[in-house]
Formats: C-alpha cells, sequence, structure tokens
C-alpha cells in the first residue's frame, strides 16, 4: 500500500508489499527492498539503499550515504547526517557512507553522525548520539553513546557478546 500523498520518484526501486505512508518523499534511485513498512513523514533521499523487512517509522530522515541492510528497525524522529564539515557555502563537500547492518534496532530521536558502521543485531537506545562505530550485539546510549552492555538476536540484554548464530 503506498498513500496516495506520498512522493515517490519515479525512477525510485521499490520492492513488493511494502507500505508506505502519509507525506513520503522516496528521491531518485532509492532502492527499497521487500516487505518494508515506511512511516508517514519520512524521507529517504537519493541513491539510498534499503534491505528487505526494514520497519522505518514517522519523520526518519535518511541521507545520500546510507545503506540499511535487511530486518533493520528505525525509530521515529531518527536523523542520519552525510556530511562531517557541514558548510553552507563548501561546493565541494564528499558524503562520508554510514552503513545499518542487518537486525539492528535505533531508538527513537537518534541521530547518527556519518562515516559510521552500526553492527549486526546492535541496538541503540533513544536519543542518542553516535559518533563511533557499533560492534555487533552491543548496546549503546548517551550523548555520545557509550557501551553498555549486550543484547541477543532478540533483543534481549545479555552478559557477554553472542554469536552471530546465538550459539556458544
Amino acid at each position: 500500500m503506498i498513500d496516495k500523498t506520498a512522493i515517490i520518484d519515479e525512477r525510485a526501486m521499490i520492492g513488493e508489499n511494502c507500505n508506505i505512508w502519509i507525506n513520503t518523499q522516496i528521491r531518485e534511485n532509492a532502492r527499497i527492498g521487500n516487505h518494508c513498512t515506511i512511516g508517514k513523514d519520512v524521507y529517504i533521499d537519493h541513491d539510498v539503499i534499503i534491505g528487505n523487512g526494514c520497519k522505518i517509522q514517522n519523520s526518519v530522515s535518511i541521507f545520500y550515504g546510507v545503506t540499511i541492510y535487511d530486518d533493520v528497525f528505525i525509530g521515529p524522529h531518527v536523523c542520519f547526517t552525510n556530511d562531517k564539515v557541514p558548510r553552507a557555502f563548501n561546493q565541494e563537500w564528499q558524503v562520508s557512507p554510514t552503513v545499518v547492518l542487518s537486525g539492528a534496532s535505533i531508538g527513537a530521536n537518534t541521530t547518527l553522525i556519518c562515516g559510521i558502521t552500526i553492527g549486526e543485531y546492535a541496538m541503540i537506545a533513544a536519543g542518542s548520539v553516535v559518533t563511533h562505530d557499533v560492534a555487533p550485539f552491543s548496546l549503546v546510549i548517551g550523548n555520545p553513546a557509550r557501551h553498555i552492555g549486550y543484547v541477543d538476536k532478540a533483543g534481549h540484554r545479555v552478559n557477554r557478546q553472542p554469536c552471530k548464530d546465538n550459539k556458544r
């Protein structure tokens, strides 16, 4: 289902069985996988890549240079950045890519400073400002976000870093 108020560039590629809600804008050459839900007022910039099974809540901004793998949850009002040295007058700025690996969850109102990788199944607490890479299965919180523990694949807190397949 694509809401009639969504603005989707004809060059964007949208997978099967996606739900795209009110006032969302998806720019040219963005690629969105199958079975994604994209909430109201979301902005997806040109050339952004989003995998299968992702859930992107309301008012998220995903800018050029961001790649999101499968089964990622992005809470409301999350903002990705793409310029480490922003200046309105800089015509030669360089994008700093950000990657969010499979199964990661990013809490509401989080800001992600560009040029980082969020590891598989990592969990970022609401309101965090992420300035560095986040290891797989890590739980991070705060401004700047700091590691406080680990979660398993289901998102439950555990005492040590689990293996990808939860076997150890």
